[in-house]
């Protein structure tokens, strides 16, 4: 075999080789691009309709994408940036639990014979009024607002917020010694008390509230 000859058949291996046939969902040009009894559609290998064949329906499907994962759940941030000692550590709030329309919170019994409340004007005892937590209270964003205050008994009460519970400071002459408020206290009239028709001689009890 001449040197030219032999050179030409090493060539004719290359290109003969360099064709791969292409199996299911190959990439092809041609019918002689697929292997067996596929054949050429759209630019890839698949099985003839007029034959029949089941080869590529055969193969196992794709794995599809992972769904996304749910959004994070909403959750309570709000946490005591401080303490204050008297008779012990009191945390202090400058936030509240999320508003929602069923707001879980402790209502407490409240003086209101004294001093002006917030909208400058005197309340007493016999009105339906409340004092908001500090965060609730919302810089006075709340002041002279309408709240529903739903008690387990059943029964309900609309009373106007007219003053602020105070969460971030406490333990002083201003405050009467008194400790901070609770982050999530509604400080009510015995009025609202008598109207949900709860005993007055408990110091707090669980109800729930929202915003009329």
């Amino acid at each position: 075999m001449s040197h030219l000859a032999f050179l030409s058949l090493i060539f004719t291996i290359f290109i003969s080789t360099s064709n791969a046939i292409s199996q299911c969902n190959g990439p092809c040009k041609t019918l002689d691009d697929c292997d067996g009894q596929l054949i050429c559609i759209n630019g890839k290998c698949n099985d003839d309709p007029n034959v029949g064949t089941k080869i590529c329906k055969n193969n196992p499907p794709s794995v599809p994408f992972p769904p996304p994962p749910p959004p994070p759940t909403t959750t309570n941030t709000c946490r005591p940036f401080g303490t204050v000692n008297c008779n012990g550590r009191h945390p202090i709030y400058r936030c509240s639990p999320p508003v929602t329309s069923l707001t879980p919170a402790q209502l407490t019994l409240n003086e209101f014979d004294i001093g002006k409340s917030c909208d400058g004007k005197y309340h007493n005892n016999n009105e339906r009024i409340v004092a908001l937590s500090t965060g609730w209270f919302a810089g006075r964003s709340r002041c002279g607002k309408m709240i529903l205050i739903r008690a387990n008994n059943g029964k309900t009460v609309t009373a106007k917020v007219v003053d602020e519970c105070d969460s971030t400071m406490g333990c002083d002459a201003e405050h009467a010694f008194q400790s901070p408020c609770k982050n999530n206290i509604v400080d009510g009239s015995i009025a609202v008390w008598r109207a949900l028709g709860l005993d007055t001689n408990l110091d707090n009890v669980t109800v729930t509230w929202s915003m009329v």
